[in-house]
């Protein structure tokens, strides 16, 4: 049996933590495209392809353990969304803000 993903609740959420996730080009990237996304995504439509799963599933474990995405597991999968309007309420327009000036990351195979 697979452990449950835990997720910090709303009072638990610092503002210190939410910038460290987002710090990262590629954490940032993940929440970019869940952020534009109109549903949820699994972890490897989300994160840059070019990464290894078990790099993959570190950058979602600090962006769950920042209070940012919410993980599921549906079958074999674990799809991700962004916890926008708790995240808001808590800090409100400091991720938007960050979001809107994110930049894609470029392919490195490109």
């Amino acid at each position: 049996m697979q452990r449950p993903f835990l997720h910090p609740s709303t009072d638990d959420l610092r503002l210190e933590s939410v910038l460290y996730a987002l710090a990262d080009p590629v954490r940032l990237e993940i929440v970019r495209r869940l952020a534009t996304g109109d549903c949820p995504l699994n972890c490897s439509t989300a994160a840059p392809a070019h990464l290894a799963k078990s790099t993959q599933s570190h950058h979602f474990q600090i962006l769950r353990e920042a209070g940012l995405i919410r993980s599921e597991r549906r079958g074999t999968e674990v799809v991700n969304t962004v916890r926008c309007a708790e995240i808001e309420a808590k800090f409100p327009g400091v991720v938007s803000a960050i979001l809107k000036a994110a930049k894609p990351l470029p392919c490195p195979d490109a």
